[in-house]
């Protein structure tokens, strides 16, 4: 889950002239901000909260959680946080740790035995850290197919026994690739260890005692959705709304629902390094796991932006790290269908601020804006004109995207006369972690079908020499694929190779994975 494109994950590099110099927003222009970039990103609705030396500064919602109800956002309104769950999942492990039921340094394979990586030596040595710091070796979200798009049939043992049949692409623990599938095993270690399911272990010792009481992990315990919002989709020039994620398997990865009014709460609390309550007489968990969870585990490369003259990056537990000005930034961002969020905390001014959103492609572009006006003017920096440069970049972004995705539909177009001997492509293909697809005729057309996920089902037509493009029935994301064909010297079909057609595809459709061999 992404699912935020990396260049809204960091500073983007631009000349800029001066601009008019600024203090810190007021709440009339904190309304204003939000209400501009709503209308400029097309989103439907969004929620912030900012919290300023342990109080709520601002708590709003803007737009509607519905396009179709036209019920507006508030601060109660619930939006899926997405890869914001995951500061939770490292959370639970840290009070696991000091209850002494594991250590960061335990080897996962001692409390899952059938947990087993790419090779021996990487298995063997495989730690609990390794699970929560993106340092595997795999490269980025591998194996996100096994829950995305969600409505697939994936299982734990899918997940713990798959790893096996990837290919690492860099060393372990030497490069910095996101990865969604490690977290999951991470919530099956909080689950064995505590003797309770992932969700409940989150729900009864982080969400209840914080008093976020309109805070789900996963969608089991939730009765009443009337203050949800509703996924939506801005790609294609206009609002619409989308099929929402649902899915289980992957809750520690990404499967909390929360609000601006709780989130606030638990900026508050990470600020205040775990304490909580009256006086801060109440410890989540220790200063010392809090000093662990936001140190450095996985370095990255450091943007060189003068504006924010930062020095350092990379990715604690469950957390991304930086400097601004002299100032660590913890932070992190969350993608999934429809819903986009981030989380900015600024621990020495004491600052935090998150900001949910419900619609693709544009909820990026507000959080990123929004989010980076407001620290700025913390930061005693100028008025850099986020909106507007964002607005740019993604319609350039989308435009390219788009040019690539349209020239591939116009090949097919042009080659629909192109004669196609179906039989030579139609059977049973399968690959070690994904599981059987079935290349079969229909209305004399192929059409490709995932045994395993159901919505990666499609025509496929014809492009070029042995390739085709497929549109997906799904089309809650941009997601269309490319199949490419092997043959043998008699022209019949034996494997399958795939990609995504957009530039601008979400890295979970991990279709470059695949290995298809045709077993019938």
């Amino acid at each position: 889950m992404k699912k935020v494109k990396s260049c809204l994950l960091s500073v983007i590099c631009i000349c800029f002239s001066s601009a008019t110099a600024f203090g810190q927003l007021t709440s009339p222009q904190v309304d204003a901000l939000m209400e501009s970039a709503l209308a400029k990103f097309k989103v439907a609705g969004a929620a912030i909260a900012i919290v300023k030396d342990g109080k709520i500064i601002h708590l709003k919602g803007y737009g509607v959680s519905s396009i179709e109800t036209k019920k507006a956002v508030n601060e109660s309104t619930n939006f899926q946080i997405a890869s914001n769950s995951k500061a939770f999942t490292t959370a639970a492990l840290s009070i696991l740790e000091e209850e002494g039921k594991l250590k960061w340094t335990d080897k996962v394979k001692d409390f899952i035995p059938e947990f087993k990586m790419y090779n021996d030596y990487v298995t063997e040595n495989f730690n609990i850290q390794d699970l929560v710091t993106h340092r595997s070796g795999l490269g980025l979200g591998a194996g996100d197919l096994m829950f995305f798009p969600d409505g697939n049939n994936f299982t734990i043992k899918d997940v713990l026994t798959n790893f096996q049949y990837f290919k690492p692409v860099s060393a372990f623990r030497t490069k910095w690739d996101y990865d969604n599938l490690l977290y999951i095993v991470a919530g099956e270690v909080i689950a064995r260890t505590s003797g309770m399911s992932y969700a409940e272990f989150v729900q009864r010792r982080i969400v209840n005692p914080l008093q976020m009481n309109n805070t789900f992990v996963g969608s089991t315990l939730i009765k009443d959705q009337s203050n949800f919002a509703v996924s939506h989709s801005s790609e294609s020039g206009t609002i619409k709304k989308v099929d929402g994620f649902k899915d289980e398997l992957s809750v520690a990865a990404g499967g909390i629902f929360s609000n601006a009014e709780d989130m606030a709460k638990w900026m508050i609390v990470r600020l205040n390094k775990g304490q909580y309550g009256p006086d801060l007489k109440t410890s989540l968990f220790s200063i010392k796991n809090h000093n662990e969870m936001w140190r450095i585990h996985t370095v990255q490369q450091t943007d060189q932006d003068p504006r924010y003259n930062s020095h350092f990056n990379g990715y604690g537990l469950g957390w991304q790290l930086s400097d601004e000005k002299g100032n660590l930034k913890v932070s992190h961002t969350g993608g999934l269908p429809g819903m986009l969020s981030i989380v900015t905390l600024y621990p020495d001014l004491n600052l935090g601020i998150v900001i949910l959103t419900n619609t693709e492609n544009g909820g990026g572009g507000l959080f990123t804006a929004v989010s980076n006006t407001i620290s700025d003017s913390y930061l005693g920096l100028d008025d850099f004109g986020w909106t507007d440069k964002l607005v740019e970049w993604l319609n350039e972004d989308r435009n390219k995207g788009d040019d690539v995705t349209k020239k591939v539909w116009e090949k097919v177009k042009l080659s629909k006369n192109v004669k196609i001997k179906n039989e030579d492509f139609i059977g049973l293909y399968t690959d070690k972690w994904f599981g059987e697809i079935e290349v079969f005729e229909k209305n004399k057309q192929l059409w490709f079908k995932s045994y395993r996920s159901p919505k990666l089902n499609g025509p496929m037509a014809f492009y070029n020499a042995n390739t085709f493009a497929i549109k997906w029935e799904y089309q809650a994301m941009n997601c269309d694929a490319l199949a490419m064909f092997s043959l043998d010297e008699n022209g019949k079909a034996q494997s399958i190779k795939m990609k995504g057609i957009s530039p601008n595809i979400d890295f979970s459709f991990d279709f470059q994975d695949l290995d298809l061999v045709r077993i019938k």
